[in-house]
């Protein structure tokens, strides 16, 4: 008998196509999350990774919002001790979190005589997380600040997030007019929402996130091929291969840089993880709509889903940094391919 609470359970109960029920699906996630604060060895990172790769194979958008819920709590855990138990004990009354951190041009996130003004694009979670971590101006510099969404709704537009993919992570536009001090407060000091290694360390969840989804196209398209009796064409069985070596060189970089955690070059493998992951992903999308057609295009059909929210998640912000750092170090001997 299936365990109820395990992570197929809980994800098998979530209806994807409902935002609904995106609330119940991530506290019953945070239930099951294997670390709790930032990890302390390579095998606790590992246990995360492999619980958000689990996560993206079976719902992309669902990761997403996870993987913000887990950032901000490792942020507040990180920086601010004092106010730890208050948050786990908000998440362990399904309160949802999530990091807001992406600028809105000419209209900066700022505190003004105490009060909050401004707002934030790409949030994702908007309407759906009960509190949120974003980055404000002060006047001792960029601090991230704690609001509860509860006590300081903030106005969300929802006409620009209109994408192909990743519509479920309600990514929108969110802004404040004179939010109260009372719903909000400081966390950390100026400048620690970038710090390393946790800022790379973040970013290796999300491309753990990626490399699931890379694994969705491989599901998507072995199941469509079994049902349609098309497994066995030699040039079929070709792609499904591809697919297959798309997956699994991703989630082997994963588990490179995580290998890599609390030593000197881990932010170099993270940069590399992320190149590695987002050429698996281009190169599986291709293979995919190949290897399935048109019909996989169909909304209905479950590759569709799988390909359009993979496309948008992939594009992160900064690759040309990214590849600059990863020639740099591999130039420099932090980098060494071998087995």
């Amino acid at each position: 008998m299936t365990d109820p609470t395990s992570l197929g359970a809980v994800l098998a109960r979530y209806e994807a196509d409902s935002v609904d029920q995106l609330p119940a699906a991530l506290a019953a996630l945070h239930r099951l999350l294997p670390v709790r604060g930032d990890p302390a060895t390579p095998e606790d990172l590992l246990a995360l990774l492999r619980m958000l790769h689990a996560i993206a194979r079976r719902d992309l958008p669902l990761a997403r919002l996870f993987e913000g819920h887990v950032d901000a709590l490792q942020i507040i855990a990180r920086y601010d001790p004092a106010i730890v138990q208050g948050a786990e004990a908000a998440a362990a009354r399904s309160g949802i979190f999530g990091v807001w951190n992406a600028a809105l041009p000419d209209e900066p996130l700022r505190v003004v005589d105490g009060k909050l003004h401004g707002g934030k694009s790409f949030a994702s979670g908007a309407g759906v997380l009960t509190h949120a971590l974003a980055g404000a101006d002060t006047v001792d510099g960029n601090r991230l600040v704690l609001i509860d969404l509860a006590a300081s709704r903030p106005a969300i537009d929802r006409s620009r997030w209109q994408v192909v993919g990743m519509q479920r992570s309600e990514s929108h536009v969110v802004r404040w007019d004179g939010a109260p001090p009372a719903s909000f407060g400081f966390v950390g000091d100026p400048g620690d929402y970038a710090r390393e290694p946790f800022f790379s360390g973040g970013a290796l969840r999300f491309v753990a996130c990626h490399a699931g989804g890379v694994a969705a196209l491989f599901d998507h398209v072995r199941d469509h091929l079994l049902t349609t009796e098309r497994a066995e064409d030699p040039h079929q069985a070709g792609r499904l291969a591809e697919l297959y070596t798309a997956a699994e060189s991703a989630a082997a970089a994963i588990r490179t840089a995580a290998a890599a955690w609390g030593q000197p070059g881990f932010v170099d493998h993270v940069a590399a993880a992320r190149m590695i992951v987002t050429a698996c992903a281009e190169r599986a999308i291709l293979t995919a709509q190949t290897a399935v057609g048109v019909g996989g295009m169909f909304i209905t059909h479950p590759l569709s889903a799988a390909l359009t929210d993979l496309m948008v998640y992939i594009r992160q912000p900064m690759p040309d940094a990214q590849r600059m750092r990863v020639g740099k170090a591999a130039a420099g001997g932090l980098l060494d391919p071998g087995l």
